[in-house]
């Protein structure tokens, strides 16, 4: 069980951040995340849509539609929106760096069973190595009843370490002193099972290990099934409660089985994998969930509050469920549509919208301080970041750093700025992706962590409620702010 921050800040903490962990160890994949945020928005009495039915919206009430099963859009409809006016937005993304398995996944040499795998983002490779881990995802299944024949999606993670990617000993690599290098293609194959044991297991259950994938070839004979090891098949089908053969396609990552917890000395710290971005996606989500909770909260609010969870951030966002296709525009342009007969009163509205880009900040590490400029130290408790770039990796400028930076003034939160060193390369978001497709004034922010893109990552317990809050203010405060900018005529 996840432990629980109990003195001195901790306390005033614990409740929303108990809560981040739950969502953390519910969330080993995007499609658990979204699963998740799903269970979450049911209970505070959000209703799904499907993209792939006419929509019939009401001033009021509160909706979310999903893409792929990994990427979620939630919205909350004012009572007093009319088409046309403005949406305020959170964009975060529920992907993480990570190692996927191939899809002919079986691999046999040297004596043992291993499961090939591919890089997912730009991970740190290196900290997979050595770590109890296991898989979760997707599996697609087929059902035969009678004569007709059915095939569903299904989310299965398995809970128990499987497999480990050992690291060479020291004693038969000398070099590693200067520098642990990884070649991604032959040091990342994780060790499922030994020869032996997997033939063993095999005779005793009547099965067939005969069809093995070639190393050198790359050649597979036997069943389909003869591309995933049969023991790995099994494991996947006794946990899915379905047969091995029913077991049609999947997709399948490895997962750390280490759960997020509180820790530190002081009980101040997050330790977890995937905090970039299940960090932010929790915090907004939550924020959107809270804000609309009353049955009041909606009464004056003409604008539509929304959360958008993105997939594919960490690989760039190009796909039908990524930030960079029409998800953004689809939702804003259907909202907008049940609402109003004109097909222009979109672009409208886009002008009164706003989105905060959030995706989680490069802390100041005590062991690196170089890789930071003096006037640009975003520190653990100091709340969220304002990310800037005059070369627009991040979309931020002056109207909307203003806009954000004004909710924290008046709600008394602390907020940091950030900018790259100048001769460092810069990262990048969904902010100018969003901002450059459709059109919407956005800022780039972020929770400060350390060890960004880790299996293991760190960030600070008061920041994950300098977030919450902050979102929540937003949500709760953008129309009427927004009111008092003047535009240009």
């Amino acid at each position: 069980m996840a432990e629980r921050a109990t003195n001195g800040e901790g306390r005033s903490n614990s409740a929303i951040v108990s809560d981040l962990i739950d969502f953390l160890n519910s969330s080993p994949t995007a499609f658990h995340a979204v699963d998740e945020a799903k269970r979450r928005l049911r209970d505070a009495g959000f209703d799904q849509v499907s993209e792939r039915d006419d929509w019939k919206l009401e001033a009021g009430k509160k909706y979310f539609f999903t893409r792929n099963h990994s990427t979620i859009v939630a919205f909350a409809i004012g009572r007093k929106y009319v088409a046309g006016n403005g949406f305020h937005i959170v964009g975060a993304h529920s992907d993480s760096p990570c190692l996927k398995l191939k899809p002919v996944s079986k691999v046999k040499k040297g004596g043992y069973l291993q499961v090939g795998i591919q890089t997912y983002g730009g991970g740190l490779w290196h900290t997979w190595f050595d770590r109890d881990l296991t898989v979760a995802g997707r599996l697609m299944i087929r059902k035969e009843i009678g004569d007709s024949v059915s095939y569903s999606h299904k989310l299965v993670r398995l809970e128990d370490p499987i497999f480990r990617i050992p690291t060479l000993a020291i004693h038969l690599d000398r070099d590693v002193k200067d520098g642990f290098k990884v070649n991604t293609q032959s040091h990342l194959l994780p060790v499922l099972a030994t020869s032996l044991m997997a033939e063993l297991n095999e005779r005793a259950s009547g099965n067939d290990l005969s069809a093995e994938t070639d190393e050198k070839s790359g050649k597979t004979t036997g069943s389909d099934h003869s591309k995933h090891h049969s023991i790995l098949l099994e494991a996947l089908a006794k946990k899915a409660g379905c047969e091995p053969d029913e077991i049609c396609d999947f997709e399948l990552q490895a997962c750390d089985t280490q759960p997020s917890i509180v820790a530190g000395a002081l009980k101040e710290f997050v330790f977890s994998g995937r905090l970039d971005n299940l960090c932010m996606s929790f915090c907004s989500l939550k924020a959107l969930i809270d804000a609309t909770s009353s049955s009041s909260s909606l009464d004056e609010e003409a604008g539509v509050r929304m959360v958008a969870l993105f997939d594919h951030e960490e690989v760039g966002s190009d796909s039908a469920q990524g930030a960079g296709s029409p998800v953004m525009f689809d939702a804003l342009s259907r909202i907008t549509d049940c609402f109003s007969s004109d097909s222009r009163i979109t672009q409208k509205a886009i002008q009164k919208s706003f989105l905060v880009s959030a995706d989680m900040a490069h802390a100041l590490h005590p062991n690196y301080m170089d890789k930071h400029e003096d006037n640009h130290q975003p520190k653990l408790h100091g709340g969220l970041v304002i990310k800037h770039n005059a070369n627009q990796r991040y979309a931020t400028n002056a109207v909307t750093s203003f806009i954000f930076r004004e909710i924290a003034k008046r709600h008394d939160l602390p907020i940091q700025d950030f900018v790259v060193r100048n001769d460092m390369p810069c990262g990048s978001t969904i902010g100018p992706i969003v901002a450059s497709g459709v059109g919407i004034r956005t800022v780039d922010v972020g929770a400060p962590q350390l060890s960004m893109h880790s299996i293991r990552e760190m960030c600070a317990v008061s920041d994950v409620k300098h977030a919450y809050a902050h979102f929540k203010a937003y949500f709760e405060e953008f129309t009427d702010l927004d009111a008092n900018i003047t535009v240009d005529a």
